[in-house]
């Protein structure tokens, strides 16, 4: 299984005082030299961390491979077509919320995906759809012939006891489904080193994508040590 560190949250601290400090470049190459095995950042309609030139600085200065989490609006599509990050992940994105908060209605805009998702195959960009582990969602995805989709884990881990039981069995299926499909499985979405060793039971997991919780924890401990920790725990995953 492997990791990828969102570095966005690095960028909200310095968006904070509109400084140069702290760089999200400079976090990412600290994320590669702790073994991480690549960088996301969410280049937002509103700017509201990541900036464009973050996303080019990302792609010309950080060994890594770069996901770039996006909308499907036509001024990040487009962005992205220049930039060729090494994977786009289209994610449904509002405004008014303070982060991500449910996965990607395929079946409800599956036109408009289906001619973003022909723009950057013909690129020869991999695309990835961030989605609830919902059949219905699923079966879209597979016909769009993306290479691979990340499923959405915050109900997961919001969730306790019989409540967060029954979202494992949901990702579960969700994965199961989705493997039998032929697409690689990713996940993320408020993942940390409290919650991850629930998310164990879930197969056929390629890489976890996973921000906020190492930003956090790289303020107390720093990046490097922050991230070692979450690939140790990682380490016990037994698919």
């Amino acid at each position: 299984m492997y990791l990828g560190v969102n570095v966005d949250h690095i960028a909200t601290v310095r968006q904070a005082r509109g400084t140069s400090y702290p760089d999200p470049v400079e976090a990412a190459n600290a994320a590669a030299n702790a073994g991480a095995h690549g960088i996301t950042v969410h280049l937002r309609e509103d700017r509201r961390h990541i900036q464009d030139q973050d996303v080019w600085r990302m792609r010309e200065e950080q060994p890594l491979p770069l996901n770039l989490e996006m909308g499907n609006t036509p001024e990040i599509v487009d962005i992205a077509l220049k930039v060729k990050p090494d994977e786009v992940c289209l994610v449904p994105e509002k405004r008014e919320e303070l982060t991500t908060e449910g996965g990607l209605d395929v079946v409800g805009n599956y036109a408009a995906l289906q001619s973003s998702c022909s723009r950057f195959r013909d690129a020869g960009l991999a695309v990835s759809l961030f989605i609830d582990p919902d059949p219905r969602q699923l079966d879209a995805a597979a016909s769009l012939e993306v290479p691979m989709i990340e499923l959405h884990t915050g109900t997961f881990c919001e969730r306790k006891g019989a409540e967060r039981e029954a979202c494992l069995q949901e990702l579960i299926s969700g994965a199961k489904q989705a493997h039998d499909a032929g697409m690689q499985v990713n996940a993320g979405h408020g993942l940390n080193v409290e919650n991850l060793e629930a998310l164990f039971p879930v197969p056929h997991l390629h890489t976890l994508n996973i921000g906020h919780s190492i930003v956090a924890r790289a303020l107390m401990l720093g990046m490097h040590a922050a991230v070692h920790e979450m690939l140790t725990l990682m380490r016990g995953y037994r698919p």
